[in-house]
C-alpha cells in the first residue's frame, strides 16, 4: 500500500483510500508498510534465480525445465464486459518447489488497443494496496484514466495478485467457526483500545487484540501465508509478462505496486522496458522508520488540511480560520477518547481510532474529499459522526455487485489448478483486510520482543501524536507473524533501465522523501515531483500525465529537477 495505514482501523488501523480505484491503496497503520512493505519480499535461496544479488540472478527462468509449463502459457482471452477480456494465469504456489503441484490461479484482464497500427504492447499495472483488485481497477474504468496517448499504444493489463480478490486460493481471516469469524473481526474500536496503550491492563488489551486477528489469519489461510510476498508476485508479473507474448516489461504501479515493481527490477533487471512508480516506497527503511515517515505524513496532511481548506472546500469548511479547525478537530479527539462519538443506527458510535481512521482516509485525494470530510466534522461537531463513521470505513460508496464486481463469474469453480472449495474457509468478496495484513506482516520484518512496541510509543507519540502511537499498536498484529527472508535493503537492481519515480511533495501515505531515495537508488532513477497535497500523481495533473506518457510510450527521459504543479 497502507501508515495510519488505509480502510478504517480495523484490523488494527486499516484505513482505505476512498478516491480513484488505482489510488484506493491499503496500507496498515503507519507505515506505508503497504507500500513498503512495498518492499517486499519472500526472496528464495542464495541459488534461486530472480533473487537480488545473487549470481543467479542474470538467467533466464523461462530456461529452468521445472518452470516451462509455467513460462510457457498463452493466455484464453474471452470476452468480460463491455470492452474488457479476461483470462486466467497459473503460476507456482512456491517457487522453490514449481513441480509440486500447488499453484495460484490468477484473474487477468485486458483493455486492447483500439488503434492497432500504433500499438507498443502491454502495459501492466498495479493499482495499490497490497490487496487492491486490479482486475477490478481495470473494470472500474482505470484504463481510460492513463491518458488518450497510452491508451492508443497499449493494452492496458492488470491481474489479481496472488492471495488477492478472485486469486484462487485466496486469503482470509474469516475462519470456519464462530469464535474465529469474532477473533477476526476484532479491531481497536470494537476493543475499545486506546490510542496511546500506556497501563499494562492496556497493553494487555491491545496485545491480545492483535494476536486474536493474527490467529484468526493463522487458522483461515496459513498454508498460504508464507508465499503472499511481494518478491513472489513479482515472479509472477514475469510470467504474466511472458504470456501476454511481451519480451520485456512496460510497468506502472501506485502505492504498493513501486514494492511490486522495485522487487520486479531486482529480480528482473533485464526484462524492464519502462517502469513508473508513483508513491514510492523505500525498501531500506525499517519497520519503525516507515511507520513514523507515514505517521507524519498523516498528521502533516491533516495539518494542512486546516491551513488549506478554504482554498480547496470553500464554505463547506468546518471553520473560519484555520485556528478554528484545528480546534474542532482536537475537540471531537478529546470526546471520542472519552466517550464514542452519537453514530445514527449504532450503539457503539465512533471511538477516537475511528476518528483518526476517517481523517487519514481523507488526506488521499484532497480535491475530492476534502469538502465531503469538512461537511462530516461539522455535523459531528454538532452532535452527529454518522457521516464520519462512513469515512472511517470506506462505506460511503457501495461495493460493487453482480458482474461489476470483477472477475468471478469468468472464473470456471472447476479449474484443476483450484483448491475444493468445501476444503476451504470462506473469502469475502474484498478480502483486502486479510491481503493487508498477510502481505506487510511477510515482507517486513517486525520484532518477537513486545518490549520493542512500547519503546516506540512515546518517540512516535512526540513525532506524530495519535497518528504515531496508533500506527505503533497497529504493527503489533505482525509480532509473531511467519517471517520472510527480505531484510531492509538499498535496490540491487544492475542493468535496469532509467526507472521514472514519481513523488508527491504532500503525500501522507507514501511520504515525498521515500521518492527521493528511491529514485537516487536505480541506476538512471529519474524524479519527477509534484508540488500538491495528496496521494500518488500520475492521474491527478497534466503536467505529471504527460510527463509520465512521453516516457511510458517514447522512453523520454525526465531531466533531474522537473517538477509539475497543481
Amino acid at each position: 500500500m497502507i501508515i495510519p495505514w488505509t480502510d478504517q482501523l480495523r484490523e488494527y488501523l486499516v484505513i482505505r483510500a476512498a478516491a480513484a480505484p488505482r489510488r484506493q491503496a491499503f496500507v496498515i497503520a503507519l507505515a506505508v508498510l503497504g507500500t513498503t512493505t512495498l518492499a517486499a519480499c519472500t526472496a528464495g535461496s542464495a541459488a534461486d534465480p530472480g533473487r537480488p544479488g545473487s549470481a543467479a540472478a542474470s538467467a533466464d527462468p523461462a530456461d529452468r525445465p521445472d518452470l516451462r509449463r509455467f513460462y510457457g502459457q498463452r493466455l484464453a482471452w474471452r470476452a468480460c464486459g463491455d470492452a474488457y477480456q479476461c483470462a486466467e494465469l497459473t503460476v507456482p504456489m512456491d517457487y522453490s518447489r514449481p513441480a509440486d503441484g500447488k499453484t495460484f490461479v490468477l484473474p487477468v484482464a485486458k483493455a486492447a488497443t483500439s488503434t492497432a497500427g500504433k500499438r507498443v504492447g502491454s502495459l501492466l499495472y498495479n493499482p495499490g494496496g497490497p490487496g487492491e483488485r486490479g482486475v477490478q481497477a481495470l473494470k472500474d474504468g482505470l484504463a481510460d484514466e492513463l491518458g488518450r496517448g497510452v491508451r492508443e499504444h497499449f493494452d492496458i493489463v492488470s491481474f489479481d495478485p496472488r492471495g488477492v480478490g478472485e486469486s484462487k486460493p485466496a486469503l482470509t481471516c474469516l475462519t470456519t467457526t464462530d469464535a474465529g469469524a469474532e477473533a477476526a473481526d476484532r479491531s481497536p474500536e470494537s476493543a475499545d483500545a486506546p490510542l496511546y496503550p500506556r497501563t499494562a491492563s492496556e497493553r494487555a488489551e491491545a496485545l491480545a487484540g492483535a494476536q486474536a486477528t493474527a490467529d484468526a489469519c493463522r487458522e483461515a489461510s496459513g498454508p498460504l501465508l508464507p508465499h503472499v510476498g511481494t518478491a513472489d508476485a513479482a515472479r509472477d508479473l514475469d510470467v504474466l509478462r511472458a504470456a501476454l507474448g511481451e519480451r520485456k516489461l512496460t510497468y506502472v504501479g501506485w502505492s504498493y505496486g513501486t514494492s511490486l515493481g522495485t522487487s520486479y527490477a531486482e529480480q528482473f533487471p533485464r526484462r524492464v522496458r519502462a517502469m513508473v512508480l508513483d508513491g514510492a516506497v523505500d525498501p531500506s527503511l525499517d519497520w519503525r522508520q516507515r511507520m513514523l515517515g507515514q505517521a507524519t505524513g498523516f498528521r502533516d496532511a491533516v495539518a494542512d488540511y486546516a491551513e488549506s481548506c478554504a482554498a480547496t472546500a470553500g464554505e463547506a469548511c468546518p471553520g473560519a480560520t484555520p485556528d478554528e479547525i484545528r480546534t474542532l478537530i482536537d475537540r471531537l479527539l478529546r470526546r471520542a477518547q472519552s466517550e464514542p462519538l452519537p453514530v445514527a443506527g449504532s450503539e457503539d458510535g465512533l471511538d477516537a481510532a475511528g476518528l483518526v481512521s476517517a481523517l487519514s482516509l481523507s488526506m488521499y485525494t484532497p480535491e475530492a474529499q476534502w469538502q465531503g470530510l469538512s461537511e462530516a466534522l461539522r455535523e459531528a461537531d454538532g452532535g452527529d459522526a454518522t457521516k464520519l463513521a462512513a469515512l472511517a470505513t470506506g462505506e460511503e460508496e457501495p461495493e460493487p455487485t453482480g458482474d461489476e464486481a470483477g472477475a468471478s463469474d469468468e472464473t470456471p469453480s472447476d479449474s484443476p489448478d483450484s483448491p475444493d472449495s468445501s476444503d476451504s474457509p470462506a473469502v469475502p468478496e474484498d478480502n483486502s483486510e486479510a491481503a493487508l495484513i498477510a502481505v506487510n506482516c511477510l515482507d517486513v520484518p517486525h520484532p518477537r520482543d513486545e518490549r520493542a512496541y512500547w519503546n516506540a510509543l512515546a518517540p512516535a507519540d512526540k513525532a506524530a501524536g495519535v497518528y504515531g502511537t496508533s500506527g505503533v499498536t497497529s504493527e503489533l498484529v505482525c509480532k509473531d507473524w511467519p517471517a520472510g527472508d527480505q531484510q531492509p535493503h538499498r535496490v540491487n537492481a544492475a542493468g535496469v533501465p532509467p526507472v521514472l519515480v514519481v513523488g508527491t511533495a504532500g503525500d501522507p501515505a507514501t511520504p515525498y522523501g521515500e521518492a527521493v531515495s528511491l529514485a537516487r537508488q536505480f541506476p538512471g532513477g529519474m524524479l519527477l515531483s509534484f508540488e500538491a497535497p495528496g496521494h500518488t500523481g500520475y492521474g491527478r495533473n497534466a503536467c505529471v500525465d504527460r510527463k509520465v506518457e512521453d516516457y511510458l510510450v517514447s522512453l523520454e527521459k525526465v531531466r533531474p529537477g522537473t517538477t509539475c504543479a497543481p
